[in-house]
């Protein structure tokens, strides 16, 4: 009981600590709340407001059922144009597709001959270009067969492969993005953090001040680790539920106290680490360096951004190691599948090995650096 008052009296000054920080407070609640709108919303791998110019040269049903088909949020109207306006409209970058359809396009296309549509993109618009295009191929495609089902132009299908996509069925970016934007947080925060609560101390001359104290090193990690992982994991869940699940109206599937048991196995881990660099470094910049040189490796290879599947097979057997391997995976089963207990604890439990393993290196490393 006297350990346990102890880690408990000393997580608390870590708590007011962090408290007259506000530089820390400003972090984390920006991280948690625009950070994570940003970077679902910042690259969108769909096109969203295109603005495109049409000649149409053809004026026929299927040209007007071709223009019909560009509908908001995806594209904005089609702007009437001829071929002067096309051309100087995309210069000015007023329009990042322009589409001409020639004339007799719908006759050709009844009678079987060959016929095109020429379509131009503004490629300086990245974010746009490449997908934007994709989608007026599909569309045109779609159209274009549509309209010879309908009409009798050509046989039908014997058979036709219907697609669906679970558990996003629209394929909306900004809901992987927005998960996966927490997932970051969490482990980025978690550790600086936990480093600069150590850092701050060294640098205060208040860990003189503990090792006089009847403390151990175990007690004043233990207290670190449970104060800052609190705040974290709070924060963490306050975003889920009123910035992915309110404002971005991103659908969880899975259970909250599950993802919250997870996510402080999770921390467990990377506030560990936090202790390790923390012992390591000598100032607040080096711990910065640090924590750069870790964090990329950490949400790059962890299957947050990329799947683990197209990296090599030693990468692949290396990221096994690190806790965010297992709770990206984690995440994406219990919030996108909503999968449960039975499903999840595998992860759950090489979280907390890894977790145990961090805990008991960064120890050793405290207990060396305050003798």
């Amino acid at each position: 009981m006297h350990t346990l008052a102890n880690i408990f009296h000393l997580g608390i000054k870590e708590l007011r600590a962090l408290k007259r920080d506000t530089a820390l407070l400003v972090l984390i609640a920006y991280a948690f709340s625009l950070s994570v709108y940003s970077s679902a919303n910042s690259m969108p791998e769909i096109p969203h407001r295109a603005t495109m110019a049409v000649v149409d040269e053809d004026q026929s049903p299927l040209s007007r059922q071709i223009l019909d088909a560009f509908q908001p949020p995806y594209f904005l109207p089609p702007v009437p144009a001829d071929r002067a306006e096309m051309d100087s409209g995309m210069d000015r970058g007023r329009y990042t597709f322009t589409l001409d359809i020639p004339p007799t396009f719908q006759r050709d296309l009844l009678r079987g001959s060959a016929t095109a549509i020429q379509l131009n993109v503004d490629a300086t618009q990245v974010s746009q270009a490449f997908s934007g295009a994709g989608y007026i191929q599909q569309i045109l495609t779609t159209e274009v067969s549509r309209f010879l089902d309908t009409t009798g132009g050509r046989e039908p299908e014997a058979a036709r492969a219907v697609i669906r996509a679970r558990y996003n069925p629209n394929l909306t970016q900004s809901w992987f993005g927005a998960i996966n934007a927490i997932i970051n947080q969490i482990t980025m925060l978690s550790i600086i953090l936990t480093g600069a609560a150590l850092i701050r101390e060294r640098e205060h001359g208040t860990i003189e001040h503990l090792l006089v104290m009847p403390v151990t090193p175990f007690q004043i990690m233990a207290a670190k680790v449970w104060s800052m992982g609190l705040v974290v994991l709070i924060a963490a869940v306050l975003s889920l539920e009123f910035i992915v699940g309110g404002w971005m109206a991103i659908p969880i599937r899975g259970s909250l106290s599950l993802f919250v048991a997870g996510a402080a196995l999770h921390l467990f881990a990377t506030t560990s680490m936090g202790i390790f660099f923390g012992t390591v470094a000598r100032s607040m910049p080096q711990l910065g360096l640090l924590i750069i040189l870790t964090l990329i490796p950490l949400q790059v290879l962890s299957g947050g951004m990329t799947p683990r599947e197209s990296m090599p097979e030693a990468i692949q057997q290396i990221m096994l190691l690190a806790p965010t391997t297992h709770f990206v995976e984690f995440g994406q089963l219990l919030l996108f599948r909503g999968a449960g207990l039975s499903v999840v604890w595998p992860q759950l439990l090489a979280l907390g090995t890894i977790g145990s393993v961090f805990f008991t290196f960064a120890l050793f490393r405290l207990r060396q650096s305050m003798v």
